[in-house]
């Protein structure tokens, strides 16, 4: 037990080392490399007896630490200055999420176990990202394999839609979109600095950056206590849903505190606690249980990912939003901000990067509530 405790503390740090050394480990992304490693440790008959007492405990810590530490450095502030376009653009891929959610519910998930949980998952994740769907699976107390075959059909599809995104989405919409006119005020050094900065594991523990790295380390533990402690004053059954919310609520709040909001690498270790979560739930994870999963989960998560594809293209017409605009908000929204540098860099335009990030990070702040909201609805 203690071997398997240490390995999953310690192997992220293996992954996001080969993922850095590495490009071709890269481009199949750290999160997926948990989900592997995860799943051959956890179906290879080795793991001690009464490990899922263990195994449910550190995945509902990972998460609940993470959420705090990847928004203490988010510019709540900027969000209110970001472009008019940019934010609008943003507003129509979030409507158009809840719209196919929702419709695909009713036309795929009506005699699917738990469809409302799985809506869950698809509105956090495709308003946020990863770590909402993972907060959310927390507070929905979402089945492991229910959760890991959702998110294998949403890497899949979103593999898909990253290499539309990289390759046909700009020639198909500029039939009917305007292009991107330059505002000539984009600071490239800045930008640089950005993205360098949001890739980068490098000089995390330093001699420099350790006390604070530990210091974010117990203002998100101090949150989730106290987020712990709210939850207790509600209904057990909705505690966790509480819990989430509160956790998600203080660490926006906190981030507006100058001296918490430049505390160096947080992203970055909540990024990790991320890593850890997905290692843990991948290895709770029977493949003899996921193979038997019914294939509507699939065809609800192609409906959702290009469902929300057209309706933004479409409502982009209306409102006349830029193509690179609306490529830039889909991918920040749909597959991850990380993305965006990649799919501006084919777009040749490095003047959406900042925005399409702002627009991505507005997302992983507001996935959790919008995903639980969706979820009890339909339920």
């Amino acid at each position: 037990m203690i071997i398997l405790i240490l390995f999953y503390l310690l192997f992220p740090a293996f992954i996001l080392f080969i993922t850095h050394k590495f490009s071709a480990m890269n481009k199949i992304g750290a999160v997926l490399i948990a989900y592997f490693f995860g799943l051959v440790i956890g179906n290879s008959g080795i793991m001690p007896e009464g490990v899922k007492e263990v195994q449910e405990k550190f995945s509902e810590i990972s998460v609940l630490l993470a959420i705090p530490l990847l928004l203490f450095s988010t510019n709540v502030r900027q969000w209110l200055k970001i472009a008019g376009k940019t934010m609008l653009s943003g507003l129509l891929v979030a409507i158009a999420v809840i719209i196919t959610v929702v419709s695909g519910f009713y036309i795929f998930m009506g005699d699917v176990a738990d469809g409302w949980q799985v809506a869950g998952l698809l509105t956090g994740v495709y308003t946020g990202g990863t770590p909402n769907m993972a907060a959310i699976k927390t507070a929905l107390n979402v089945d492991s394999d229910l959760f890991i075959i959702t998110h294998t059909y949403d890497m899949l599809v979103c593999t898909v839609f990253i290499i539309l995104a990289l390759s046909v989405f700009k020639k198909f919409g500029l039939l009917f979109l305007p292009k991107f006119k330059s505002n000539f005020k984009t600071d490239n050094i800045k930008q640089d600095k950005i993205i360098a900065e949001l890739e980068s594991f490098d000089n995390i523990l330093t001699k420099k950056n350790t006390p604070n790295i530990l210091k974010g380390i117990g203002l998100s533990i101090l949150i989730v206590a106290t987020g712990g402690g709210i939850s207790m004053l509600v209904p057990k059954d909705f505690s966790t849903v509480v819990a989430i919310l509160t956790i998600t609520s203080l660490g926006i709040l906190l981030a507006l505190v100058p001296k918490i909001n430049k505390i160096p690498k947080t992203f970055h270790i909540g990024i990790y606690f991320i890593l850890i979560f997905s290692l843990v739930v991948a290895s709770m994870g029977d493949l003899t249980t996921i193979s038997n999963i019914s294939p509507k989960i699939f065809l609800y998560v192609i409906y959702v990912v290009f469902g929300i594809t057209f309706l933004t293209f479409l409502f982009s017409a209306i409102f006349k939003i830029d193509v690179d605009t609306t490529i830039i908000t889909m991918t920040s929204l749909i597959f991850s901000p990380p993305f965006v540098p990649v799919v501006a860099a084919k777009l040749k335009n490095k003047e959406i990067i900042i925005s399409g990030l702002t627009i991505g990070i507005i997302g992983y702040a507001l996935g959790n509530y919008l995903g639980i909201m969706i979820a009890y609805a339909l339920k």
